[in-house]
């Protein structure tokens, strides 16, 4: 039963992760050999001021590219 867990920065929609999550899904299935109904995908958000690169927080470089 293989298990994969995604963790990212808030923000992507719902159609986003219900496609990466089927892409996913059919690269486990094709390249180990497990069966769909036994593949566990599982989405974990996570806030950009929880998230650090480089010693910066996510919200911390986005001011800094003059993202919202």
């Amino acid at each position: 039963m293989p298990y994969v867990k995604v963790q990212s920065v808030k923000g992507r929609s719902d159609e986003q992760k219900l496609r990466a999550g089927k892409a996913i899904t059919e690269a486990i299935v094709e390249h180990l050999g497990a069966h769909a109904d036994h593949v566990y995908v599982v989405f974990e958000d996570v806030e950009d001021t929880d998230w650090m690169v480089g010693g910066e927080t996510v919200a911390e470089r986005k001011i800094k590219r003059g993202e919202s």
